[in-house]
């Protein structure tokens, strides 16, 4: 299992203290990818810029996804950039794969007008092992998972990480996060006025 589908699995299988929004949960995702291809050598970091290494073999379909829309060619393309490129979307290609593969489930909810459904995880040994991880506080998990506020973890309270290169990936994923929360509340106060003005307010 890689980062990003343990962190999906954790985001289903844990509380947030929020409601968890799919554009931080991909955001997030984004940066789990740039961290498993850091550990499979496949990239580097020259300052915050993403440099491809070799190409190895990655068993994970989404991740050699990922590994294969690399900028390949100098300048590269900064971890912020490649966070909302790669992003967009994620959480439900993630979702999607994990349900193909049979990790997810969906389940009738009862009293629901319609017969509607909700996507649950399956028992399963990658479910398993990712609740190992988050529960014996690993680093990486940990930081991505208090970044998007699920578990009751705060970003300050997070084990430190370690490796420069990845704690770079985590200050660039809570950057991102910062300012899709400036973007929302920008939105949320344009749509207020506006409707103040159809209002006569």
């Amino acid at each position: 299992m890689t980062t990003a589908r343990d962190l999906l699995i954790v985001a289903m299988d844990t509380a947030p203290d929020r409601p968890l929004e799919q554009g931080d949960l991909s955001l997030a995702l984004a940066g789990a990818e740039v961290i498993d291809l850091l550990g499979a050598q496949a990239v580097s970091l020259d300052d915050d810029h993403i440099v491809p290494g070799y190409r190895p073999a990655i068993a994970d379909r989404l991740l050699d996804e990922a590994a294969s829309s690399l900028v390949r060619e100098a300048p590269y393309e900064s971890v912020d950039d490649w966070l909302w490129r790669r992003g967009r979307g994620l959480s439900s290609a993630y979702l999607a794969a994990l349900e193909a593969e049979g990790q997810v489930t969906r389940q009738r909810r009862r009293w629901v007008p319609f017969g509607t459904t909700q996507k649950v995880l399956a028992d399963s040994p990658a479910r398993r092992l990712a609740a190992n991880r988050w529960t014996s506080d690993e680093p990486v998990l940990a930081a991505l998972g208090a970044a998007i506020g699920i578990g009751g973890k705060r970003p300050e309270d997070s084990p430190s990480v370690v490796d420069d290169a990845v704690a770079t990936v985590v200050a660039a994923v809570h950057d991102a996060l910062r300012e899709l929360e400036a973007v929302r509340q920008r939105r949320a106060i344009e749509e207020a006025a506006f409707d103040n003005i159809w209002r006569g307010d």
